[in-house]
C-alpha cells in the first residue's frame, strides 16, 4: 500500500478500483484526513487526463477568500437586516 501523508497539503497516492456502475470508494483514511462525511458534496475536474476532487466546501470557502478585497468589512447579512427594517419603517409610516 502506498504511503499515507499525515498533513493535508502534503501528496498522498493510494491504490483504489472503479467499481460497479463507476462508483469510487474513498479509503476511510481518506475521508478523515478530508473530514469527509456521507452526502457531503465533490466537485470533479478532469484536466489532462487527471481527476481531481475536491470538497465543495473548500471551493467555497477559496472564491470567498479570492473576492473579499472586493468588499472589506462588508456583511451581506447586516446589509439586509437594515433593509429590511427601513422597508418595515417605510410601511409603517404609510399606514
Amino acid at each position: 500500500m502506498a504511503h499515507v501523508a499525515t498533513k493535508y497539503h502534503e501528496p498522498t497516492t493510494i491504490p483504489i478500483r472503479l467499481g460497479d456502475r463507476g462508483r469510487l470508494v474513498l479509503p476511510a483514511v481518506v475521508r478523515r484526513q478530508l473530514q469527509l462525511r456521507a452526502g457531503e458534496r465533490l466537485l470533479l475536474t478532469v484536466d489532462s487526463g487527471s481527476i481531481h476532487l475536491v470538497p465543495a466546501r473548500l471551493q467555497v470557502r477559496e472564491a470567498r477568500g479570492i473576492y473579499r478585497h472586493l468588499a472589506p468589512k462588508r456583511s451581506l447579512a447586516d446589509e439586509l437586516i437594515a433593509e429590511r427594517r427601513a422597508e418595515a419603517a417605510r410601511d409603517r409610516n404609510r399606514g
